[in-house]
């Protein structure tokens, strides 16, 4: 039986809760906005799944840093969401919380495998 993976987890329910989100906007005609938070939001975990099928350390390390900026890209439009009012749906704050979180944890995850890299040369 394979180990859960945490991260894919985390960043799978975050891409599906930014498209829900995302949707509740374009309702309200938020087109902008919305379009550049879906792109973003849905890019961590595909990035974050791709790098599970890394075909080395640096691969992986590419994937997950390109997931890491996709992070910081959502983090910064929910952000902007909550400075511009545009915060009015309910799971707004577990969102940008949840962004936070994943951006910290795949910022670890780099930083540890580039650590091991170099350990290991």
């Amino acid at each position: 039986m394979e180990k859960e993976n945490m991260i894919l987890n985390r960043t799978f329910d975050f891409s599906v809760a930014i498209v829900n989100y995302c949707l509740l906007m374009i309702k309200d005609n938020e087109f902008v906005v919305s379009k550049q938070l879906m792109k973003a939001g849905t890019s961590v975990g595909a990035n974050t799944e791709e790098a599970q099928g890394a075909i080395s350390k640096a691969d992986f390390i590419s994937k997950m840093t390109i997931s890491l900026k996709e992070a910081r890209e959502s983090n910064f439009w929910l952000r902007l969401i909550d400075k511009s009012n545009l915060s009015k749906y309910d799971n707004f704050y577990f969102l940008l919380q949840e962004s936070l979180e994943i951006k910290n944890i795949i910022g670890k995850i780099v930083t540890n495998t580039r650590k091991n890299q170099i350990k290991e040369s």
